[in-house]
Formats: C-alpha cells, structure tokens, sequence
C-alpha cells in the first residue's frame, strides 16, 4: 500500500527513526497481514494524484449524492458500489478492462506477485 505522509501513517519526517518515535498502529496492522506499506516523498503531492482521484470518485457516489441514516447504511452503499466498480467499470488505463479483469490478467502472467489466488476473492461462480 502507498500512503501518503499524514500522521495516521506515518511520524513526521523530523520524528523519524528516533528514540522516542515507536510503530503506527497502520504499519503493525499492516505487517500483521503481510502488506507492504510504503511513504511517498514528503512535499510530492502529485505522486498523490491517482489516489485522491478515486477518493473524489467514492465521494461522488457515495456521500456526496445521497443521504444515510447510519454509517452501516454508508458501509452497504460503499461495498455495492465498490463491487460495480471493480467488476463492471471498464477502464481505459487498463486496456478496457475493469479492475479484477486486470488483476487476474496480471495473475496469470505474473503469479509470484501474490499472495492468494485472486479468482478465489470473488462470490458465486467465476466465468
């Protein structure tokens, strides 16, 4: 995963590696689940482009146009919309593919890049 700086993430770069700066809880959750996570360079914010892209893309769809009653409301939206996107958006970046599309091409050409089966992440049955 590659995250921006922000304190969630990260100490400040001034805070780094010292003696009082300990693990981030994102980095030990992360190192639980065997996730690489990666800082991008402080002061790059275009290195940051895609990511806040998405971010306003969720919001579009999400928070933005409709109204919820509680977060699990948000929660079900959120996961719909999340499942049409990767498995229904066809993108021009990836060839006309939509995400998981690419994912599995990737997968298949390239399988020491993961971890688990990619086509084992999906419900019901993979045509």
């Amino acid at each position: 995963i590659l995250t921006d700086n922000g304190i969630q993430f990260a100490d400040q770069p001034r805070n780094r590696n010292t003696a009082w700066s300990g693990p981030m809880r994102f980095d030990m959750i992360c190192e639980a689940h065997g996730i690489e996570h990666r800082l991008t360079k402080p002061n790059h914010p275009w290195t940051n482009g895609q990511v806040e892209r998405m971010n306003r893309t969720i919001k579009e769809a999400t928070v933005k146009r409709f109204h919820y009653d509680s977060h699990e409301q948000l929660r079900t939206h959120l996961n719909d919309f999340m499942a049409a996107y990767n498995f229904g958006r066809r993108l021009k970046t990836l060839s006309g593919l939509t995400p998981y599309e690419y994912v599995c091409k990737i997968w298949t050409s390239e399988p020491e890049r993961f971890i688990i089966n990619p086509t084992h992440q999906t419900t019901g049955l993979n045509n």
